[in-house]
């Protein structure tokens, strides 16, 4: 079984797809009556208004998985992201190592970017 698509509750779904487009990067699926969907590997990630105040909250914690840590959060800093930690290890398994940089979207949803080395 693998994941298939994954809502994050917005506000202003204009404002978020230009923030998940042009500073997170990911590929705009299409959009329609007020939805977004984003392709994230072999994820879709879907941008939407709560349909029910009962789903109205604050999205899961995503951890983006890149391949050069230092290197995104610079170009995503400079695109107007807003990160709420620098790059710093969380854990270390034997030989590898996991870093991560936490960061806001305009929506007040916490994400991240993570890299294992």
């Amino acid at each position: 079984m693998k994941l298939g698509q994954v809502a994050i509750n917005v506000e202003n779904v204009e404002r978020a797809v230009t923030f998940y487009k042009d500073v997170i990067n990911l590929s705009l699926l299409f959009e329609m009556d007020g939805l977004a969907f984003f392709q994230c590997g072999d994820t879709r990630l879907l941008l939407s208004r709560a349909e029910k105040e009962e789903f109205n909250h604050p999205s899961s914690v995503l951890y983006f998985q890149v391949e050069d840590l230092n290197s995104e959060v610079l170009r995503m800093k400079e695109a107007g992201a807003t990160f709420i930690d620098e790059p710093h290890m969380v854990a270390k398994v034997e030989d590898t190592e996991t870093w991560m940089a936490f960061f806001k979207d305009t929506e007040g949803n916490t994400l991240a970017l993570m890299n294992e080395r």
